[in-house]
């Protein structure tokens, strides 16, 4: 179920890899069929647009702020928009500050089944050809074969939605999270996470590892439908159009995919549920508390998912009486 989430997490990779990469944008590319799909699916979203939000009740200011997780030169000009921002507020909320980022590092290293399993590898639970093609795969992205087998299939499947082409400059790159958190720092303003720093992992783990192996089989793309996968998400973040990138991962997942169109689209829904929605929610609680702790405004800034649809955080806010407002990236 998790195969066309993990497409739309090419979200939080660099976008400055399409200097490596050539892939174009496929919302160039849809058929009638599929543009009317994609106009009828975002007109049903809230707040489909826009990175940067304004949310205001009771005298009490949440800006929240639609992000990459790894960096990009096209960030310097969002950042700098947002450093007097960040520098006056009460608080800066993250999904991951950099403490949680040090207390994911031990977790995993005190507890490598979080990444990798503990019976069975891969090759023993695969059909040969099945394996060959993901060895195959893993190897063309610097990820030797004997590491492969062990990976949990959920990571492995993540690492495989990433370009050949875009391995080699994944690492060492701050994401717009990371950069504001840089402001707060000097500023002296507080941080804090937005949810447990395992969340993500716990959830991914979960899931069936039968689930997870169907997931891996269907997961390995070709290497320029895969770079087009890439172009296109990272073009329409640079769009501000956050639904359109669920959406057009729910048209490439139709293309891409066995099943039947309405079966694609229950994996999707599913997924929004469990990866995007429950933890919208379980933020909300979060996000009220930081702004009565200080009369300053907040800052909260997460992926760019997070923020648009029925579950997401901007449509939740205004159900809650929130009054909000777009505001410039």
């Amino acid at each position: 179920m998790f195969r066309s989430f993990l497409m739309s997490l090419l979200l939080l990779l660099p976008a400055s890899l399409h200097a490596a990469c050539t892939g174009s944008d496929l919302r160039l590319t849809l058929t009638g069929d599929e543009q009317a799909a994609r106009k009828a699916m975002l007109a049903g979203v809230p707040y489909a647009t826009g990175n940067h939000w304004r949310a205001e009740k009771d005298g009490k200011t949440i800006h929240l702020v639609g992000t990459m997780h790894v960096g990009d030169p096209r960030l310097d000009a969002p950042v700098a928009r947002l450093t007097p921002l960040v520098e006056h507020a009460g608080m800066l909320l993250l999904e991951m500050t950099r403490a949680e980022e040090a207390d994911l590092q031990t977790a995993i290293s005190q507890d490598p089944t979080m990444l990798t399993l503990t019976g069975p590898t891969l090759p023993e639970m695969l059909p040969e050809e099945a394996w060959q093609a993901l060895a195959t795969a893993a190897t063309d992205r610097g990820i030797p074969a004997f590491m492969a087998a062990k990976f949990q299939p959920w990571y492995l499947s993540m690492m495989l939605a990433t370009p050949p082409c875009a391995m080699s400059q994944l690492k060492g790159k701050a994401g717009l999270d990371m950069k504001l958190q840089d402001v707060a720092d000097a500023a002296g303003v507080r941080t804090r996470a937005l949810e447990p720093f395992d969340t993500v992992f716990r959830l991914f783990n979960s899931e069936p590892i039968e689930d997870q192996l169907e997931m891996l089989r269907t997961g390995v793309l070709d290497t320029q439908t895969a770079e087009d996968q890439f172009a296109t998400l990272f073009d329409a973040y640079f769009d501000e159009a956050h639904a359109d990138t669920w959406v057009i991962s729910r048209l490439i997942a139709r293309r891409a995919l066995p099943e039947a169109p309405e079966e694609v689209d229950a994996m999707m829904e599913e997924t929004e549920a469990q990866l995007l929605d429950a933890r919208n929610r379980a933020w909300i609680p979060v996000l009220l508390q930081a702004s009565a702790e200080t009369e300053a405004p907040v800052v909260a800034a997460f992926g760019a998912a997070h923020l648009s649809g029925t579950g997401g955080v901007l449509n939740l806010l205004a159900e809650a009486g929130f009054t909000l407002t777009r505001e410039a990236f």
